[in-house]
């Protein structure tokens, strides 16, 4: 007769379970081993993603990233991708724009913006100014800044010269609400007066009643009224509660430093008081019109 333990179990059984409790514990350790290190990791893939492929459909989360802890990650990445997708669509209706726009400025032999010079000043936010959105920089008109000049940094326009000195300079930055900026979007051509929010954000008016941006596109300058030259970047439309608003690419590149570069200026051409007499005296007919307007 088998004699039995205190527990009264067999000594067979009892063994067996410590045999399962300790391939379990194996188990579980080898899982958190496989799981932080990535030289182990990389032998576990192909199990891994086998079992998730038949535990879990392709279009919802597996039941192994469930388990281990990786449905959040997996979650991102298809947001990514999702997000990669809507963007391809922008970018291959901005590259036929622009191929179209480049054609258009060839056949029309189109005079393109000339070259700017700038002076790079570093800013210091200011806290007491007659603006609420200012920035103060360390170069005047000893260092070359222009009245009215424009201040840009690595994300894009950053504001205007609203007050110059001998060797500083004040900046109205576009997220004020004074800030008044014309604008429209890269790919849509949509015109609109860009202006400051308080929540960070940039809104739009004067904006035409049947047409939007597309969302996600870059907001340009337009160069309307000719304080801002053509092109510069401003940020991305954003539609938040039915109303376009501008992410602002400047708040992006807040390194301290600015390039503040000439507005643009076009010259007036000096009126011509007479015709000279060598032009005239070569067609009779303008000899005779410009003769009955001098008279």
């Amino acid at each position: 007769m088998a004699r039995l333990s205190r527990s009264g179990q067999k000594p067979g059984k009892r063994s067996a379970k410590r045999l399962i409790l300790f391939v379990f514990i194996f188990g579980a350790a080898a899982l958190v081993v496989a799981q932080s290190a990535p030289q182990i990791r990389h032998v576990f893939d192909p199990v891994r993603t086998a079992a998730g492929d038949q535990l879990g459909g392709s279009d919802s989360i597996s039941l192994w990233a469930r388990v281990t802890g990786q449905a959040a990650r997996e979650r991102r990445i298809r947001d990514l991708e999702s997000e990669v997708r809507e963007l391809s669509r922008y970018k291959a209706a901005a590259i036929s724009m622009a191929e179209r726009l480049e054609a258009y400025e060839n056949i029309l032999n189109l005079m393109g913006e000339p070259p700017v010079r700038g002076v790079t000043a570093r800013v210091t936010a200011e806290s007491d100014g007659p603006f609420a959105q200012t920035l103060l920089a360390n170069a005047g008109r000893a260092q070359g800044v222009d009245p009215g000049a424009i201040a840009l940094n690595e994300g894009g326009l950053v504001g205007r010269v609203i007050q110059l000195g001998e060797y500083s300079s004040r900046i109205l930055v576009i997220t004020d609400f004074n800030s008044r900026v014309p604008v429209m979007g890269e790919v849509s051509g949509v015109r609109a007066i860009l202006y400051g929010g308080r929540d960070g954000l940039g809104s739009l008016t004067d904006m035409p009643e049947r047409t939007g941006f597309i969302e996600g596109e870059r907001i340009l300058t337009s160069a309307e009224g000719g304080a801002f030259p053509r092109g510069l970047v401003v940020g991305e439309a954003r539609l938040l509660g039915g109303d376009w608003r501008v992410k602002f690419g400047m708040a992006n590149r807040s390194g301290g430093y600015v390039q503040m570069v000439p507005p643009p200026l076009i010259e007036t051409p000096a009126a011509i008081v007479e015709i000279p007499a060598s032009d005239a005296t070569d067609n009779p007919a303008q000899a005779s019109a410009a003769q009955g307007v001098r008279q």
